[in-house]
């Protein structure tokens, strides 16, 4: 039934969610120009809202958990596992208030993909090419510049790569490790999504309606005496045994 359900709304959810990104990229454009980075930064705001938004035609769930208890003075590094495109949207919106840029894949910057590359390009994402270690070092050390200067933060997701089963992958700590060396006043805080891959487990046609997705954002990762490694990979422990008990 979900799948049936699934053919007669898909293609009036990629309708609206395209007109977004269309709609927005010359708003970006205009905002960036005459507005600088506040202005440009409200726009991508308002888009993913609207991306969020269109959720509701799957009849989609989204419950969004904030932690309002974060600080807004000191960067923070966001780690979170990744089970689909449509994560990112989300946390966006949901977090806008800390400012968080990505560390993203350079060729999804290339792609003159509406509204996304754009932002990409002038958001102030690191975007790395995994196959240049010089240019992802220069990118996330231009990043670390602007967490320091501007408090602001990143979103990064360790994994490297989305899961389709749900089931969390090992962790890759060295992007996340060059982050937290180069802003080390910066907090560590693991945010689990949950369920957003069964939303895509048909392919991208038909689109899973009917699916309860949640974003939970935890504590922070205290440093005490760990290494960076050993946060990270408390981090990931954390975040795997919340997979273990669905909201």
């Amino acid at each position: 039934m979900h799948k049936v359900f699934g053919y007669l709304l898909t293609p009036i959810f990629y309708i609206f969610f395209a007109a977004s990104l269309l709609i927005f990229h010359p708003i970006q454009w205009v905002c960036l120009k005459w507005g600088g980075y506040r202005a440009h930064k409200k726009s991508v705001d308002i888009l993913n809202g609207f991306l969020v938004a269109c959720n509701y035609i799957l009849f989609n769930r989204t419950l969004f958990i904030d932690n309002k208890n974060l600080p807004l003075d000191r960067p923070i590094i966001f780690v979170a596992n990744h089970q689909s495109t449509y994560d990112i949207p989300a946390i966006i919106f949901f977090m806008r208030r800390f400012h968080g840029k990505f560390i993203s894949k350079i060729e999804l910057a290339k792609a003159n993909i509406p509204s996304i590359s754009f932002n990409l390009k002038h958001g102030g994402a690191a975007n790395i090419d995994r196959k240049d270690a010089r240019q992802s070092i220069i990118e996330i050390t231009k990043l670390a510049e602007n967490m320091k200067q501007h408090k602001w933060s990143a979103f990064i997701f360790p994994e490297g790569t989305r899961s389709t089963s749900g089931k969390i992958k090992k962790f890759k700590a060295r992007g996340v490790t060059t982050l937290l060396k180069k802003v080390p006043d910066a907090l560590l805080v693991p945010i689990v999504i949950q369920n957003s891959y069964k939303m895509v487990e048909y392919g991208m046609f038909p689109l899973r309606p009917f699916t309860k997705m949640s974003w939970e954002v935890l504590e922070p990762i205290q440093k005490g005496s760990k290494t960076y490694e050993e946060m990270i990979e408390e981090a990931e422990n954390i975040i795997r045994a919340k997979l273990d008990r669905p909201v």
